[in-house]
């Protein structure tokens, strides 16, 4: 299928149904790198805002995987299924890599949050409303609200007031947020989500850890089973 260019009507999904044909033919397999922004730009005869429009949607549903610096990628995963069920997202994350999260969460964390009941000052109670607030506002860009989600976890490990636990949030950060972007798009900013994380910040202002301990254990647990129903329905899934 070679690329037509594209009038001013509907350019953003005239884009996104070209690229998903590309896909569907063969043209960019699995894996594949896509053409740079500007090659696109100047192929679809479009603006490249277009291109970041379309493009973010395929990212969004987990079709195209971005790394900074190297370009766009179709995803290992991808199957035909996925493309013709498009509202159905790939999780890029494998259970490999959510299960040493949650085991590095339930060892460090957990005693975190029992420290931080302790030994957290009212600037940090602020410091984790402030996180917690910014993910409300946010709830509708899984990016921003994934980046307020680290915030406020990082801020838990610094209420503890042990500098250890803090540097050691601070030094794994690029894992721990593509940890929380992945759950968020994948599994979309639930309302259970939201929840429980005003549950663990009043369980801390509140000096309550078995509460906020509980209720983080629970929240990974529903993740656990809902990443197990999303990789049930993407066959080609390792």
């Amino acid at each position: 299928m070679s690329i037509q260019s594209i009038q001013k009507h509907n350019v953003v999904n005239a884009v996104y149904d070209q690229i998903k044909e590309k896909l569907l033919d063969g043209s960019w397999p699995p894996g594949s790198k896509l053409p740079s922004e500007a090659e696109l730009t100047a192929s679809f005869n479009v603006s490249r805002v277009s291109i970041r429009s379309a493009v973010q949607r395929l990212r969004d549903l987990g079709i195209v995987v971005t790394q900074q610096g190297k370009g766009s990628f179709v995803s290992q995963n991808l199957s035909q299924q996925t493309l013709l069920n498009e509202q159905q997202p790939i999780m890029h994350l494998s259970r490999e890599e959510f299960h040493d999260m949650m085991v590095f969460r339930q060892t460090v964390e957990f005693k975190c949050m029992e420290l931080a009941v302790i030994n957290a000052t009212a600037e940090d109670i602020t410091a984790l409303e402030q996180a917690l607030n910014r993910m409300l506002v946010n709830k509708d860009d899984y990016k921003k609200y994934s980046q307020a989600d680290f915030d406020f976890h990082l801020a838990i490990a610094k209420a503890s007031q042990n500098k250890v636990f803090y540097n050691v949030m601070n030094s794994i950060k690029d894992i721990y947020y593509y940890y929380l972007e992945e759950l968020n798009r994948a599994l979309g900013i639930t309302l259970e989500s939201v929840e429980a994380h005003i549950k663990v910040f009043m369980a801390i202002k509140n000096r309550d850890s078995s509460t906020a301990v509980a209720v983080l254990n629970d929240a990974m647990s529903d993740n656990v089973t809902a990443i197990e129903k999303l990789k049930q329905s993407l066959p080609d899934a390792k």
